[in-house]
């Protein structure tokens, strides 16, 4: 019978679900002097996978480089990581804070490699972002939910 309540969660995969680059103002932006405003969003969502203990989670993290006017784009990176995560006899909010602040904090390095990977392909400086405290993420979603009703996943934007 003990064994019917052990708690399990195991990561089974991580993937890479969609990317994009661009950069619309190629080749004439490389003649423009670098001095970019960047802006990054991150968003996250969770999602049961069948009637199974298989959850997916997905982390999207976009980066926009633009000139100092806001004018010209440099370049527009979009990538979804996302990850297979199995939770057993784990229920309500600390299920909750698995799924919204555990797994993304296990996908975000995937993330910043192909960010940064993505962006040196496109022959611009090195985009290394920062680490993210996912905890501190998923309370504030969750204060936001308790003052303006239910969300779902989380979202933060840097500049």
């Amino acid at each position: 019978m003990a064994d019917d309540q052990q708690k399990v969660f195991q990561l089974q995969r991580v993937y890479l679900k969609d990317t994009s680059f661009e950069c619309p103002g190629a080749p004439d932006i490389f003649l423009q002097e670098w001095k970019p405003k960047v802006n990054v969003q991150l968003n996250n969502a969770a999602r049961r996978l069948g009637e199974g203990n298989e959850f997916e989670v997905e982390i999207t993290v976009t980066v926009t480089a633009k000139d100092e006017q806001e004018s010209r784009t440099f370049y527009l990176v979009e990538v979804t990581q996302a990850g297979i995560f199995t939770v057993v006899n784990i229920e309500g909010e600390e299920r909750a804070q698995l799924l919204g602040s555990y797994c993304p904090s296990v996908l975000f390095p995937y993330a910043r490699e192909v960010v940064s990977d993505l962006v040196s392909k496109g022959s611009f400086p090195q985009m290394i972002l920062q680490p993210l405290n996912f905890d501190a993420l998923y309370q504030q979603q969750r204060d936001k939910q308790n003052g303006e009703g239910a969300a779902t996943g989380t979202s933060a934007t840097m500049q």
